[in-house]
């Protein structure tokens, strides 16, 4: 049976994987990962429009992974629409890229599940193979913090290289062309960002436990034996 101490790190460390798992789940179904500013280009040229009025034709734009919305202002007042990336827009964007950004959540999902259980079990007992112990879990640990910081990172390409606001803003827009005026990352994208550092906490709790600490010894007292205490 693991120590107390070992025991505590370990439920520990199962309760940061299951609360990553959870935070995963959240953030892949809000629509909630870039929000930004667009100008309806078009509209603004029609009518020659300078800084003041150009408040006029300044919309905002929302999106997550699986759907968003965004309010067009084209001079006439603002017009509120919903989209969802799949199944039709998702061909205007780098499609492969948007499919492994959700299959990398998926599979981060999958190991920190895998990590939930592994630690639950060392918590309770000592497993008889490594895979099982200490070591299965940092890899577990390791491969689901590492697929959630794949797709931040994809996310953040997506955005920063192939224009991914842009696309979405202009989807289906035959009329009118936006372009972005500022674009921000939101609050799901930061979760998921959180969920990574959970992992690369939970490596640090299990390399923790591996630790021995030096055991205090008490020291006994000799007793000295005299010819005198003999007499009394």
């Amino acid at each position: 049976m693991p120590g107390c101490f070992k025991k505590t790190l370990f439920a520990l460390a199962s309760l940061i994987s299951f609360v990553s798992f959870i935070l995963i789940v959240v953030a892949m179904g809000t629509p909630k990962w870039m929000t930004g500013k667009i100008l309806c280009k078009t509209g603004a040229d029609l009518v020659n429009a300078t800084d003041p009025e150009l408040v006029k034709f300044i919309g905002e734009i929302y999106y997550g992974l699986f759907r968003g919305g965004k309010i067009r202002q084209c001079g006439l007042g603002g017009r509120r629409s919903k989209f969802t990336i799949f199944p039709h827009m998702v061909k205007k964007l780098n499609t492969g890229l948007h499919v492994m950004i959700i299959m990398f959540l998926c599979v981060a999902i999958f190991f920190s599940l895998v990590s939930f259980g592994f630690c639950i079990l060392n918590a309770i007992k000592v497993p008889y193979r490594a895979i099982k112990g200490p070591a299965g879990v940092c890899l577990w640990n390791f491969l689901a913090g590492g697929f959630i910081a794949l797709a931040v990172t994809s996310f953040m390409a997506a955005v920063k290289l192939h224009q991914l606001t842009e696309r979405i803003a202009n989807f289906r827009e035959n009329a009118f062309q936006f372009i972005i005026l500022e674009e921000h990352f939101e609050d799901c994208f930061w979760i998921c960002v959180a969920s990574a550092t959970a992992h690369a906490v939970n490596l640090l709790l299990i390399a923790i436990s591996g630790i021995h600490f030096p055991k205090i010894k008490t020291k006994t007292e000799e007793a000295n034996v005299t010819a005198e205490d003999i007499m009394y």
